[in-house]
């Protein structure tokens, strides 16, 4: 048996009932790492088949572990972890994936990058291979979305099956997504890292299984999209309402005095209420961004120095005065404009000029409430203990299966 410490490569494939296709791509792997001059071997990270595929796994020439999360990034995870080789390169199990033509990751690997993807659109993909709408538009539009939020300029393919990195480089990423949105996971945490991520050609051939795949079109990719869109909230939120807010700030401030005529078009109290509506809406968005921002810091996902504008910022005692100050503002408003409805015996109006005092007052209180309750929902993100927190086994039993829970660091 080849001794652990001179294993270099583990090719890890996730399964689950994957019984008429394993056999081939166990095969193909220790063929191409034996061609490449590697000392390696095939793992196979099973989710629970029942189709026999472990026994298959292991007559081929695998060692098989048992993946206590369900999902493709469970079994992933576990894979990972248990993986031997210095590096790790991955690949679905339903040979469609170049599993016999390894070279290419292994050389990159070798020169020193944490991650390398595989490009499957300068390698190659067979007909039949890529559904229409996964090949012009999933996978360009998640690719595109990647370079923008990431600055991932070198990934044209952001959801390639097939990557390989630098084993203990990944594990202390702390990955934890337990479904297919842990290929996205993997790649974004990378990123903000500061990993070295480059692309390799490989190719894509039809799926080997007569069944469906396991993927779903539009609930996987909703999640991989989600993920995205959370993983940059300043980008994503704090950007966009900072706009919002600015744009409605200007609209407020023009009208609020009397109406605004441009050219042809007078713009008076109605568009006035849509102006106060963008401060709130790009208030909130740039305060749920910050809160984004502040747990992204507790769970690694952000630069530090970012989060900690936001903890200043979002500090209960900033925020209670900021909140309270624009509260006096606001009811500061609301008593004059009582007061002139006052001096009128409380008689009818005209909303014209009423309303531009009200709206800004109005306006003025719902951000002192939500200025002050986010810093209060900031105060509480902040107090996460620094140390990490226990792990919970749970013992098998016939409906209940190992759980972890993972750091809170």
């Amino acid at each position: 048996m080849t001794n652990e410490r001179e294993i270099e490569v583990t090719v890890l494939l996730p399964c689950l009932n994957e019984a008429e296709t394993l056999e081939t791509c166990v095969r193909k792997a220790l063929r191409s790492l034996e061609e490449c001059g590697v000392v390696g071997e095939v793992l196979v990270s099973d989710n629970g088949s029942t189709d026999g595929s472990q026994e298959i796994a292991e007559r081929a020439g695998a060692r098989v572990v048992s993946a206590p999360i369900r999902g493709y990034g469970g079994a992933l995870l576990n894979g990972i972890e248990q993986a031997r080789g210095r590096y790790v390169i991955m690949a679905d199990a339903d040979d469609s994936y170049a599993l016999s033509d390894l070279g290419p990751f292994i050389e990159a690997l070798r020169a020193g990058h944490d991650v390398v993807m595989g490009n499957r659109f300068r390698g190659g993909i067979a007909a039949g291979a890529m559904p229409p709408l996964h090949r012009y538009l999933g996978n360009p539009v998640l690719s595109w979305l990647g370079r923008a939020l990431f600055g991932l300029r070198e990934v044209r393919d952001f959801h390639c099956g097939m990557r390989g990195f630098d084993a203990e480089r990944v594990r202390a990423l702390g990955l934890c997504m337990p479904g297919m949105e842990f290929a996205s996971e993997l790649v974004v945490r990378a990123a903000l890292a500061g990993y070295d991520i480059v692309e390799v050609p490989t190719t894509l051939s039809p799926d080997g299984r007569s069944r469906p795949p396991h993927l779903r079109t539009w609930r996987d990719g909703w999640r991989h999209l989600r993920f995205l869109l959370v993983f940059a909230p300043r980008k994503t939120l704090v950007r966009p309402g900072a706009s919002l807010t600015l744009l409605g700030l200007v609209g407020a401030g023009a009208l609020t005095p009397g109406p605004l005529s441009l050219g042809p078009v007078q713009l008076d109290v109605s568009t006035l209420v849509y102006a106060c509506l963008m401060v709130i809406v790009g208030v909130q968005l740039m305060l749920f961004g910050g809160l984004a921002e502040i747990y992204g810091r507790q769970e690694r996902l952000v630069p530090q120095r970012a989060s900690d504008r936001w903890i200043r910022l979002l500090r209960l005692e900033t925020s209670v005065t900021t909140g309270l100050l624009l509260l006096a503002a606001g009811a500061a408003g609301t008593v004059g404009a009582v007061s002139y409805w006052g001096l009128d015996g409380f008689g009818d109006l005209n909303p014209g000029d009423t309303l531009r005092v009200v709206l800004p007052s109005a306006t003025a209180i719902a951000l002192g409430v939500v200025v002050l309750f986010s810093g209060l929902v900031g105060s509480l993100l902040t107090l996460r203990p620094a140390y990490p927190a226990p792990t919970i086994v749970r013992q098998p039993g016939p409906e209940r299966e190992r759980e972890r829970v993972p750091s809170t660091t």
